[in-house]
């Protein structure tokens, strides 16, 4: 009732995936307890089957939250009968995340893939709709799973819609469009006051309707608990109380008149979540038939649960079971605790849980046996999950030194499972007692994860993993197969974003011992004018022979190699984002923002920022630090020097503290570049000169390259002819044509702008660099630099040049850029207007779409050019045509046309 708007949104959502092609789309319900999320849920699940969908269902729930996948065991138990038609490795994963096998799950990565692979193969017969309610009270692994299907069911005939209370922290950055399910207006509430409780009369319904403040728990519940000259209106009602006290008074009241026995079983039920709920009669110490009935009948006529058709006990409301809770005493909670873990099988996951909430003091058998159960649930992909059991355990540790390991591995588990506050927050409790031995290793890697990630600080990086590594020569830690590895990589990571030499040394020594993934990565990201030359053939051979669980365990690898060498398209994301889940999600956003600026897609600038304020959220500081960087690129590549200024004033000086010259050094090229897209030449040559001097290719800058078109640039405008041949030179002579595609087309590029004879040969040799396409904004400026040369030289082809760049800048919103092409089409004595200022409202990837269109390519070819699905392409094509004031395919060549009526 009152929720229009949102059932709109919802129903749009549908029509969407029922659509050809079908789109799907998530969308997040949040609002206060009570307020009718629920609801909301129970209407679409309700409009989804009368349209023909599949409906799954999940419910969090904060007795399980502790246990792993439970959410997702609840939305994938259904469709079981499938996964027979998944891959071998994946019912692998899946039966290791969600069933009784003890072997951990291939690659320890795939159970996201699994499941979307499961989900994809359910809607190839009619639409789903998933339902996740309580999404607050989800466990870990299941939300991660989740916001890994988010982002990979667009082209699937899916809705995935979650509810979660406002305020929690849970989906801080949830990959969704929130809808807010505010109060119901003061109309509809009254309609619903009326509909439920007629009987209330004269001032007790505004007096009602006041405290309810819209929402609808409250004006159903508010009048269960008025005496009868209360609902009649003859006397006043109580003082109102705040919204959250009120809600739970509501049923505090009626908790209180519950027997002893009926009190105890909603209080196991409460703690014990889904299995509980089907053992009623089990609790009540085998009590008759009668007996069950007359508990069960007293806790219904409370109106706090009932039993549903499959016979499970279920709250009212979830604020029922929080009340149950709350009014138990601790020593009533360890007692439920103690009968629930008595009722599970010994290797259950949950019973060691139990036992732990059930421990007095400590008790090292129960501490053992939560730190394995802890393992095995990190082996089958929870570790968020698996680091508070290993907390607990080092609670209730009696032996220093397994306490110190216990909290060690609790800290590697928080930090592997996303929760950074949370590890370094043990990692701050373990640096006051000593450390054995024999985990130093994984104390250090702890130590380090938290350091880069989540502090910024790379001094530990350089202190503590060279001395690990020695150390896991020798003997290496039991139970994390690969840590080397890790340790390998996160020291790659701070020699990269810092240059610092201690890494690369102590990197050099260990490679010979890491794995072809390892060595390849180092040595592209070491010193990439002397070392990265074929490490694009080598990349594609290595994939080549990997088998899918070798591509799982390193898939984070081989996603920077792509990345240092620009290669990281939307081919090679897929592969790795969609087949190894969420485990290189954030490199993965990473790549993409930086290969949208590439390729020309800079409507997508603010994404950056959105992943960077899920990264911050969530603890991810670097991560934010980096997507906040790479939105620098896009603001400078349109000159937007105030919006660059704010960029670089808050990330700046947390670089600099921390000694990420990659990152420092990159932010004094893009003031350059800025500089450069409004014509001041020499204050751009200043400052590529402090990243790369004349005749330099400076070690320790990765993205070198880029710097390499812009030096050059910068010195031909500033009549420094010489230095941008010398330049030139070291590029030619360090080969870098042969490293990648890109690399190849800004030295040609380069070479062109410092041609002194033959430049028209040159720069027809850099358009002819296979993909030069690709690259959207740097081929604009080359057009820029090419037209304006012929223009002075009076040549021919100037005109058509200039006009390409022109459109260019301006569907990327380079206005600075398309005003110098501007200036210059007009001194060649070319006007603009007409089919031009049509033009110039397309989007780079439009235009691209729109040209490629006219050459007669079908969607599909067009798509495979530019790594887009044949359905964005068809979206597209229908966006441009009215732009054009066209309606047909067959109009876009003379739409097209620069020289047109």
């Amino acid at each position: 009732m009152g929720r229009r708007r949102e059932m709109s949104l919802l129903c749009a959502a549908l029509d969407s995936a029922m659509a050809e092609p079908a789109e799907g789309s998530a969308v997040l319900l949040q609002g206060e307890a009570g307020i009718g999320k629920t609801a909301l849920l129970d209407r679409l699940a309700t409009v989804a089957r009368d349209r023909g969908f599949s409906v799954l269902r999940a419910t969090g729930s904060e007795a399980e939250a502790g246990l792993s996948f439970g959410a997702v065991r609840q939305i994938v138990g259904p469709l079981t009968q499938r996964s027979t038609t998944l891959p071998l490795h994946q019912r692998q994963a899946l039966r290791s995340a969600l069933g009784p096998d003890e072997e951990p799950a291939p690659g320890g990565f795939l159970v996201g893939a699994a499941v979307l692979a499961l989900i994809a193969e359910t809607t190839r017969g009619r639409p789903l709709l998933i339902l996740v309610d309580d999404l607050h009270w989800v466990d870990s692994s299941s939300l991660t799973v989740f916001a890994f299907l988010h982002r990979r069911i667009t082209d699937l005939p899916l809705v995935f819609v979650s509810a979660s209370r406002s305020g929690s922290t849970a989906t801080d950055g949830w990959p969704a469009p929130s809808v807010q399910v505010t109060a119901l207006a003061r109309d509809d509430a009254a309609l619903l006051l009326r509909r439920h409780h007629a009987e209330v009369a004269g001032p007790a319904v505004e007096r009602v309707l006041d405290e309810a403040a819209g929402n609808p728990l409250v004006l159903v519940e508010l009048p269960l608990q008025l005496r009868p000259e209360e609902m009649r209106g003859a006397v006043p009602l109580p003082e109102g109380l705040r919204l959250g006290e009120r809600l739970e008074r509501l049923f505090a009241h009626r908790l209180e008149t519950l027997s002893a026995e009926a009190s105890r079983i909603l209080l196991l039920v409460a703690l014990g979540g889904g299995t509980a709920a089907w053992n009623v009669g089990r609790w009540l110490d085998g009590g008759g038939r009668s007996q069950v009935e007359e508990v069960l009948d007293g806790i219904e006529a409370g109106e706090l649960a009932r039993l549903d058709s499959s016979g499970r006990l279920v709250f009212r409301h979830p604020l029922v079971r929080s009340a149950v809770i709350a009014r138990a005493s601790a020593r009533q909670r360890r007692e439920a605790h103690r009968v629930l873990a008595d009722a599970l099988p010994v290797h259950d996951p949950r019973r060691p849980v139990h036992e732990a909430a059930a421990a007095l003091g400590p008790d090292e058998e129960l501490a053992a046996r939560l730190q394995e159960a802890g393992r095995r649930m990190s082996r089958r992909g929870g570790d968020a999950e698996a680091a508070m059991l290993l907390d607990r355990a080092a609670a209730i540790s009696t032996d220093p030194s397994a306490r110190a390991r216990r909290l060690t591995w609790a800290a590697v588990m928080a930090a592997r499972g996303g929760h950074l506050p949370y590890a370094a927050r043990i990692i701050s409790e373990l640096a006051r007692q000593p450390v054995p031995q024999d985990v130093e290793p994984l104390f250090a890697y702890a130590v380090v994860y938290v350091d880069q990630s989540h502090h910024i600080d790379f001094d530990s990086s350089f202190a503590l993993l060279p001395k690990a590594l020695d150390a896991l020569v020798e003997r290496p830690v039991p139970g994390f197969e690969g840590l080397a590895e890790q340790a390998f990589f996160k020291l790659l990571l701070a020699s990269a974003y810092t240059g610092d030499a201690r890494g690369w040394t102590a990197l050099a020594k260990h490679a010979p011992r890491m794995s072809p993934a390892a060595r390849l990565c180092r040595r592209a990201w070491s010193d990439p004018p002397k070392t990265a030359h074929g490490v694009v053939g080598e990349l594609q051979t290595l994939i080549a022979g990997m088998s899918e669980e070798q591509e799982a365990g390193a898939a984070w690898l081989l996603l920077w190699v792509a990345a240092a060498v620009d290669m990281a398209d939307e081919p090679m994301r897929r592969r790795f984002g969609e087949q190894h889940a969420y485990a290189t999600q954030g490199t993965v956003a990473k790549a993409k923002s930086y290969q949208d600026f590439l390729r020309g897609r800079w409507d997508q600038a603010e994404a950056c920022l959105r992943e960077a304020e899920a990264s911050e959220e969530r603890g991810y500081h670097c991560n934010a630090l980096l997507f906040r960087l790479s939105y620098a690129c896009f603001l400078a590549g349109r000159g937007d020097e105030p919006g660059l200024l704010e960029i670089e004033q808050l990330i700046g000086p947390v670089a600099a503290r921390a000694g990420m010259t990659l990152v420092t050094r990159r932010l004094t090229h893009l003031r350059g570049l800025a500089a450069l897209a409004h014509g001041r030449a020499e204050e751009a040559y200043a400052r590529f000169a402090e990243v790369t001097p004349p005749g330099t290719l400076p070690p320790g800058m990765p993205w070198f390259h880029v710097a390499l078109f812009d030096f050059v640039t910068a010195a031909v405008l500033t009549g420094r002819q010489e230095e941008a041949q010398a330049h030139v030179a070291a590029a030619r002579a360090a080969h870098i044509a042969d490293i990648s595609p890109h690399h190849a087309f800004l030295l040609a590029a380069a070479s062109a702008v410092a041609a002194d004879e033959d430049a028209d040969a040159r720069y027809q040799a850099a358009y002819a660099v296979p993909g030069a396409e690709r690259w959207v904004f740097e081929t604009a400026r080359l057009r820029l630099a090419h037209g304006r040369a012929l223009r002075r030289h009076q040549s021919a082809g100037a005109r058509d040049r200039l006009s390409e760049a022109y459109h260019a800048f301006r569907s990327l919103g380079a206005a600075p850029w398309a005003e110098q092409a501007r200036r210059e089409l007009r001194a060649a004595g070319q006007p603009l207007g007409g089919a031009e200022g049509r033009r110039g409202q397309l989007t780079a990837q439009e235009l691209r779409i729109a040209q490629l269109a006219a050459d007669g390519l079908t969607n599909r070819e067009i798509g495979d050019r530019l790594d887009l699905s044949p359905r964005t392409v068809a979206d597209h094509l229908h966006k441009i045509f009215p732009k054009l004031e066209i309606t047909s395919r067959a109009a876009l060549a003379r739409a097209l046309a620069a020289d047109g009526p």
